[in-house]
């Protein structure tokens, strides 16, 4: 019998050794909890203070178990380790240190070499199907995966954001084994994992924290989701910090994308996660956290966290490609140049300023490093929230796409590439789910109701053909055929892809950590010069020109890393070029 050294964390079972557990639960409003093990006894669990209850007993890696709540309801551990099938039936023990790492001396990567790809797991067939393909990514110079969402969800078919049990990994992926399994193969190639936690709101089914736990939530403040979480609670705060820490110490991610955080209303419980996660994690252990956050706090990224996905220059660049102007876009399309030179020149777009609807949000941002910005054309939300998951290539003048891939592959910020982006996939991504009954109603109609606003859907035929979430055949339209990858049409996208990325490895990565901004200013309509301080001196400086008209170019100088479109006069920017400029003297004037 081996003795196992105690476990940080209050939440979740934890194996003692290698026959009993201790199992707890906070339940707060249950006046009896018991502990049912499948296919074995039933046992009372003892009280605590604040509202825990505990017990001890015979239940080995591989126990399925349930919680009984007031003799009435059976439920599975909030803290879940692994389900045993789907989100309501039994929870798994299972043994973290089961599995033997190949790779125990990884300690990751410089965030400044990150180059991030963001694909969905279930599209590329799992974990197993994932691993068939991380030597073609680290071939690319993709440095590191961005998993999305792996919480427990119902079902076997969802984007993530429906996980109702944060800890478990989603099971139609795999084992928890075979997913640490595919992180120590990509850190064997050099590739960093991340993973996207959401930690704003549980999903529509599954989530029974309500009936025993009523204070895990508040009711006097909302969310998109429903009741918000109510992080002034210590056992709430832990629930989630942990998680966190779970992911990062048994799981050895190397970074977490934390989702739409501006729905979390304490911020200090942000700055303590990041505070728990620096002081916990190894010393010498390259650990980032990327922020998704509408409200554009800058001042977060000086309190421990590593960067924000940066929404404002992906609109802008997209209402400069496409033309669109609904929705959120309005509020890009409008004075779209000097937004495009104020993202270039300082990161944020939104510092303070107004939206067309008279409201104000972010903060100042040019002092932030350039690296703490996440920079991306396409992701998981700007494709799969349109009606019929449009990718770019099927919006977007090639061109101008090209120039704006210049952009993405060769500033000083980190980019973010979308599964299949680097071949020109047009496979769309749509929005999918396995929900059933009147939940899968509710979310068609939901679905479709949302873009009822859109003059192109203003007619209730036109919204009907909006693809059914609940359709199998939704997701299966959405799964990117690897197979076009080197075929015509797409073999032209994976090289410039390759070509970019070989440039950026070998001449803007080795001067990036320490860069800052230097300003951009206006050369025409949708045209624009910036620059950058490198941390060797070098000045690197963009050109870009995403109108339908030539300019003049601006003064020569620096030498030429990379032009979109070949050839043409020297002394003219033509429409939809992107360069990109070193000037190894320095001139920072």
């Amino acid at each position: 019998m081996q003795n196992r050294p105690a476990r940080t964390g209050r939440h979740g079972p934890v194996l003692l050794d290698d026959s009993r557990t201790r199992f707890r639960l906070w339940a707060p409003d249950a006046q009896r909890v018991s502990l049912v093990i499948e296919g074995g006894e039933t046992l009372p669990m003892q009280p605590e203070e604040e509202g825990w209850y505990f017990a001890e007993t015979t239940a080995p890696a591989g126990t399925g178990y349930q919680f009984l709540i007031d003799d009435e309801l059976k439920v599975p551990d909030p803290a879940s380790r692994a389900q045993a099938s789907d989100v309501h039936g039994p929870s798994l023990v299972v043994d973290p240190e089961r599995y033997r790492w190949r790779h125990a001396d990884w300690r990751g990567r410089p965030w400044h070499e990150t180059v991030l790809y963001e694909l969905h797991v279930g599209a590329y067939g799992g974990y197993a199907g994932i691993e068939q393909r991380l030597q073609a990514l680290a071939d690319l110079g993709v440095t590191a995966i961005e998993l999305m969402p792996l919480a427990e969800f119902p079902g076997d078919r969802n984007w993530g954001y429906d996980g109702v049990l944060p800890y478990a990994p989603e099971a139609s992926y795999g084992s928890p084994d075979e997913l640490k399994h595919l992180i120590d193969t990509a850190h064997g190639l050099g590739l960093m994992v991340f993973i996207d936690v959401v930690y704003n709101h549980f999903g529509p089914d599954g989530n029974y924290l309500g009936r025993y736990a009523k204070h895990f939530f508040r009711h006097d403040q909302q969310t998109p989701w429903g009741d918000a979480i109510d992080f002034r609670r210590p056992e709430v705060r832990d629930f989630f910090i942990d998680n966190a820490l779970m992911w990062l110490m048994e799981y050895r991610f190397d970074g977490l994308r934390m989702d739409a955080v501006h729905a979390i209303p304490d911020r200090s419980f942000l700055t303590e996660l990041a505070e728990r996660v620096r002081a916990e994690t190894e010393p010498g252990r390259h650990v980032h956290l990327v922020l998704e956050n509408e409200d554009n706090r800058a001042s977060l990224l000086t309190q421990g966290f590593t960067a924000q996905w940066n929404d404002d220059g992906h609109n802008v660049l997209h209402t400069l490609l496409t033309d669109e102007r609904q929705g959120y876009y309005a509020d890009y399309h409008s004075d779209a140049t000097n937004k495009l030179v104020r993202f270039l020149g300082e990161g944020f777009i939104y510092q303070g300023h107004e939206n067309r609807r008279g409201e104000s949000r972010g903060e100042p941002s040019g002092h932030l490093s350039p690296t703490a910005f996440v920079l991306f054309l396409q992701n998981h939300d700007q494709t799969g929230n349109r009606a019929f998951g449009d990718r770019l290539i099927n919006l977007a003048d090639a061109d101008a796409l090209r120039a704006a891939t210049t952009v993405l592959l060769l500033s000083p910020m980190v980019p973010l590439l979308f599964m299949g982006e680097e071949w020109g996939a047009r496979e769309p991504f749509l929005f999918f789910t396995s929900h059933h009954g009147e939940l899968a109603d509710a979310v068609r109609e939901g679905r479709r109701g949302e873009f009822a606003e859109f003059a192109e859907f203003a007619d209730e035929h036109t919204r009907e053909r909006i693809p059914d979430p609940n359709d199998a055949a939704t997701f299966e339209a959405s799964r990117p055929d690897f197979s076009k990858r080197e075929t015509a049409g797409h073999a032209e996208w994976l090289g410039l892809y390759r070509t970019l990325l070989n440039i950026r490895h070998a001449e803007i990565v080795p001067r990036l950590e320490g860069s800052r901004f230097l300003g951009a200013e206006t050369l025409g309509e949708a045209a624009a010069r910036a620059r950058w301080q490198m941390a060797d001196g070098a000045v690197l400086r963009l050109e870009l020109n995403l109108g339908k008209t030539d300019l003049a170019a601006p003064a020569a100088g620096g030498r030429l890393l990379y032009s979109s479109r070949d050839g043409g006069d020297a002394k003219a920017l033509p429409a939809r070029t992107a360069r990109m400029y070193l000037d190894d003297a320095g001139d920072a004037v």
